[in-house]
């Protein structure tokens, strides 16, 4: 008798087009390899180039990036446990949720939008099926929480409406052109600020001096292609992937889907031109930010910054407070930071390399700011974005 585990077969209608779905891909591949002794049909389309499950499919399970009602009957129809991994069919009775936690990435963007001074926000997402509006709700309550105002774009069409590249132009550069200025705008995905970066260089708007630009997920090419180059929320799509496959696994093994969904937050920010500013109007503390931007990791203290701005210690931590809601000490530290759980999720090195890197004197100091700040261990945020 054959005592080989069964190898199980699981769709993933997952696309590859972007570096988000292939990113979500390697996650269920890294679980597959590790402990499911899977098939895994990927990415399976019909004759009009739709994500599909093929009729003669006979599968175990399936993971899903839910595009559209017709898709969510199709795989519903076939009676196996089913994983959705993004918000825009979030809910559906007997499915699990494993997606990414968009109040933590309207946070992210926010807060980085905010620690470059901006103090006027906008949101971009022109209608369309690819994404929930929760996305823009979640940053848009946000923005409007901490006693600012937020401008949406609402181009006064619906969902499916096709609309020509040069009418699409004139109705965001009309939009673009009636807000004021500096402004930061937060785009609901890098195809969509690529195409914002586009229209306002054919405009005439200059990014970021007049408008900077965060998109709210990377895909490497859009964003270095992109003119100028687009800073993005960096999405732990392996990690959602990973979760995904595990839950599946769970759900296959006779487990109840989960009644919550399982969120996971995303990486950080990753920080390119289209935010390159500071829209602050103290030139003492545009000259200190700057200092601190390019000197934070070659173990600078607050007595490196008077040297080069030369105001007294107790004006800057003032200036600091008022502007930023921290001291010259904490935004060292910040950045510092920021630049280690980066480094984390984005790199191989060891935790002294990154110390090293980051400006900290050795790994035990690292860990004990980065535990202070994160609420967990290098090591154990390392492990908690790829639980492999």
């Amino acid at each position: 008798m054959d005592s080989r585990p069964k190898t199980r077969q699981v769709a993933v209608l997952v696309e590859t087009d972007d570096s988000w779905g292939c990113s979500v891909i390697r996650g269920i591949a890294d679980y597959s390899q590790n402990h499911g002794h899977w098939n895994l049909l990927l990415d399976p389309q019909d004759h009009d180039q739709r994500s599909a499950l093929p009729d003669l499919w006979n599968g175990d399970g399936v993971i899903a990036r839910f595009g559209n009602r017709l898709q969510v009957d199709q795989v519903r129809k076939r009676k196996v446990p089913i994983v959705n991994v993004d918000t825009l069919f979030e809910g559906l009775p007997g499915v699990c949720d494993v997606i990414t936690d968009d109040s933590e990435r309207a946070h992210l963007a926010f807060h980085h939008l905010r620690d470059r001074g901006f103090e006027k926000f906008a949101y971009f997402a022109p209608p369309n099926h690819r994404y929930s509006v929760k996305r823009g709700e979640e940053f848009i309550q946000l923005v409007r929480r901490s006693g600012l105002e937020c401008h949406e774009y609402k181009p006064g069409y619906r969902v499916g409406r096709k609309l020509g590249w040069e009418e699409q132009q004139r109705r965001v550069s009309r939009w673009l052109n009636s807000l004021p200025r500096p402004m930061a705008i937060f785009t609901v995905d890098a195809q969509r600020g690529r195409q914002l970066a586009e229209i306002c260089y054919m405009a005439g708007i200059r990014v970021p001096d007049q408008i900077a630009i965060l998109a709210g997920d990377t895909d490497d090419l859009m964003c270095e292609v992109c003119t100028p180059p687009l800073s993005s929320v960096a999405l732990a799509g392996r990690r959602i992937g990973y979760e995904a496959a595990a839950a599946l696994d769970r759900m296959m093994n006779g487990e109840r889907p989960p009644t919550q969904p399982i969120k996971i937050p995303p990486h950080g920010v990753i920080s390119r031109q289209s935010t390159d500013i500071l829209a602050i109007d103290d030139d003492t503390v545009v000259r200190a930010l700057r200092f601190i931007q390019q000197r934070a990791f070659q173990d600078i203290v607050v007595k490196d910054i008077l040297h080069e701005v030369p105001v007294s210690r107790r004006s800057l931590e003032i200036q600091f407070r008022r502007y930023l809601g921290r001291s010259p000490a904490e935004e060292i530290r910040r950045v510092r930071l920021d630049k280690g759980r980066e480094l984390l999720a984005r790199t191989d090195m060891s935790i002294g390399e990154i110390a090293s890197a980051c400006g900290f004197a050795n790994g035990t100091r690292f860990g004990v700011a980065f535990r202070k700040r994160f609420g967990k261990t290098p090591l154990a945020y390392r492990k908690q974005l790829t639980r492999s």
